[in-house]
């Protein structure tokens, strides 16, 4: 049975991390979305797209199938969300995806799971053409609907839910520093859906709070897009002042691989709503393991190398690189995006690794 108004994620912590803050010499806040349903912040944008459509009048009394292409996050995302609302979702995953990670999604109730291609975009070709576009639902009964990962409307809409939740739970401020109670949003950028869902949500609510003393403060709002060096293929774009795609991805945050960001992400780091302002961060696979090393010592959770960069651009002293102006009590917000392709043996793997020299 559909339960279309059950929202597939959960509202998470926000929580002040002292030893981060020490270090960055800020106030530095985690937003926990390693805590959703499905081990990312994945599960509001998919969740919403899932629930949106089954919502939609034109969907009344159909019989829906889901179809996601993914190297994991998304296509648990995906397949816990369409349990959790009635429905079944099948995973096309490329045969690079581990072992560990497709038997995840069986575990969390895949209808079924296809390995096929050497990547993501060879994956999501097959899944199109195979299901989509030659399906015939009045012989099935069946309609296939394809599940974009991170480039829909929905999907953005569903992950600027975040953004909502930061503003209710920062705690005030003694003296009104501008129209969001926080300076700077630190996110992972893919293919885009977080940032774009981030930056979005960030504009409507500064437009939301005009005429107010906070709004007359005039302070922006800065998102640092954060990539790694062989997966940033937006810093690519910028400097090319074109949306480009990369010719491989090199780094080892796989979770951040895809060729081309959405045009929509390379249109919000060009040119952002009003009361944001966007910096495009690339650093190395080495940074962003040492983010997540330092996460599993410090708060003991547990996250991929594509979250890691985020947690260590915001925990480390080369932060005031990207944002100048900083002061003790300033507050950046990390988004702890999550990530289930993880373990102990892989952080202590990196951690040996770091030790060795490894930068």
């Amino acid at each position: 049975m559909v339960a279309v108004e059950k929202k597939p994620w959960i509202e998470t912590p926000l929580i002040e991390s002292a030893p981060l803050s020490k270090t960055a010499g800020c106030r530095v806040f985690l937003k926990l979305e390693l805590l959703q349903p499905s081990g990312s912040f994945k599960s509001r944008g998919i969740g919403n797209f899932i629930r949106t459509t089954l919502r939609h009048p034109s969907n009344k009394g159909k019989n829906l199938h889901f179809f996601i292409s993914s190297g994991g996050n998304a296509g648990l995302a995906a397949v816990i969300a369409a349990r959790d609302l009635g429905c079944s979702c099948t995973v096309v995953v490329p045969l690079s995806t581990k072992p560990m990670m497709v038997q995840k999604l069986w575990n969390v109730g895949a209808t079924d799971i296809v390995q096929v291609g050497a990547s993501w975009f060879e994956a999501d070709t097959h899944l199109r053409k195979t299901f989509i576009e030659n399906q015939d639902v009045s012989k099935t009964g069946t309609e296939n609907v394809y599940v974009p990962p991170f480039d829909h409307p929905d999907v953005w809409a569903g992950a600027g839910t975040l953004i909502e939740e930061v503003a209710k739970q920062l705690p005030a401020r003694e003296n009104e520093g501008g129209p969001f109670p926080a300076d700077v949003v630190i996110c992972s950028v893919g293919g885009g859906g977080l940032f774009n869902g981030v930056v979005g949500a960030l504009g409507r609510h500064i437009e939301a709070q005009k005429g107010s003393e906070a709004a007359a403060a005039g302070r922006k709002v800065r998102v640092l897009a954060a990539e790694t060096k062989g997966a940033d293929s937006l810093a690519l774009s910028l400097r090319e002042q074109s949306l480009q795609s990369l010719p491989a991805i090199t780094s080892l945050a796989t979770s951040l691989g895809a060729l081309q960001v959405a045009p929509q992400a390379f249109k919000y780091a060009q040119s952002p709503p009003a009361g944001v302002d966007v910096v495009s961060v690339v650093r190395s696979d080495a940074e962003a393991a040492r983010g997540l090393v330092r996460l599993s010592d410090e708060h003991r959770l547990e996250v991929e190398l594509a979250c890691g960069i985020s947690v260590d651009l915001g925990s480390s002293a080369k932060l005031k690189e990207s944002v100048s102006d900083l002061t003790p009590e300033s507050r950046v917000v990390v988004v702890v995006c999550g990530g289930s392709n993880i373990s102990a043996e892989t952080i202590a793997e990196y951690r040996q690794k770091l030790a060795d020299g490894w930068a």
